[in-house]
């Protein structure tokens, strides 16, 4: 049995964010700086010892789904919710069923929050 801290790392699949939008326009991301940053920050967590995994979601069809799946396959120390789904006003309710997903399925994780997708391991580390 590993002694490693579980990180689950949830965030928007790329493809499904329109970057045009003035909700991500200003932040000047795209797919690919999304997909670099975040997949670089799981890769980062991985070489300092943490096992963390991603798991990339919709817009609100099969998001929850999809989380509820990763929760249910081993108990995480921490759960990671990207700033794609938090600060967008127009994913308020899909964060928020977040929220209670992780609270259902993993209780005990500590949660945590990234500004965007570079921080993502400094995010952790706070809590874990």
């Amino acid at each position: 049995m590993s002694n490693k801290k579980s990180v689950l790392v949830i965030g928007i699949d790329p493809k499904w964010i329109d970057f045009s939008s003035p909700e991500f326009a200003a932040a000047t991301l795209t797919a690919e700086k999304v997909t670099m940053g975040i997949t670089g920050s799981v890769n980062a967590l991985n070489e300092l010892g943490y096992d963390a995994e991603l798991c990339w979601t919709d817009l609100g069809d099969t998001a929850i789904d999809v989380i509820k799946t990763h929760l249910q396959k081993k108990d995480f120390d921490c759960v990671i919710i990207g700033a794609g789904i938090r600060k967008p006003d127009s994913n308020f309710k899909l964060f928020e069923n977040m929220i209670n997903v992780v609270h259902e399925y993993a209780a005990k994780a500590k949660i945590c929050f990234n500004t965007n997708p570079m921080d993502t391991v400094q995010s952790v580390q706070r809590w874990v």
